[in-house]
C-alpha cells in the first residue's frame, strides 16, 4: 500500500507549474530493456522525492524534439497498482490532454503495469 503523504503531496501538484529534468530524452532507449525506446521525453521533477528514493519521475508530453530540461504543468497522475512509485504528466505546452491521449502516449512503458489515470477533475 502506498503513503497516503505521498499521494497526497502529488495529487496537491495537480494544475502545478514544474521544473525538471530529462534523463530519456525522446528516441532514446531504456537503459535495461533496450528495445523499449522512448516515443516521449522521461524525466524527474527537481527536489520532490519519491518513495524509491529518487526524484519523481514524469512523462513530459507536448512536443517532438528531445529535451534536457523542462518547465510545465502537471496534468496527470499515473497511479500504478504494482509499483512503489506513481508517475506525473507533464504538459510543456499548456494542453490538458485526455485519459485516451495520455493513454496512448504513455502506453510503451505503462502497459507493463496495473494503472490508472488520475486528473484534477477526478479528486
Amino acid at each position: 500500500m502506498k503513503d497516503i503523504t505521498y499521494q497526497r503531496k502529488l495529487q496537491a501538484l495537480l494544475g502545478k507549474e514544474v521544473e525538471g529534468s530529462i534523463d530519456r530524452p525522446l528516441g532514446s532507449r531504456h537503459p535495461k530493456y533496450h528495445e523499449m525506446v522512448y516515443p516521449i521525453n522521461y524525466g524527474y521533477i527537481d527536489g520532490f522525492m519519491a518513495p524509491d528514493g529518487m526524484e519523481q519521475d514524469a512523462y513530459v508530453i507536448g512536443t517532438n524534439k528531445p529535451m534536457q530540461r523542462f518547465k510545465g504543468t502537471v496534468i496527470a497522475i499515473i497511479e500504478r497498482e504494482d509499483d512503489i512509485e506513481d508517475k506525473l504528466v507533464v504538459s510543456l505546452n499548456g494542453n490538458d490532454y485526455s485519459v485516451e491521449e495520455i493513454e496512448k502516449l504513455i502506453n510503451f512503458q505503462e502497459r507493463y503495469f496495473k494503472h490508472k489515470i488520475i486528473r484534477r477533475g477526478d479528486l
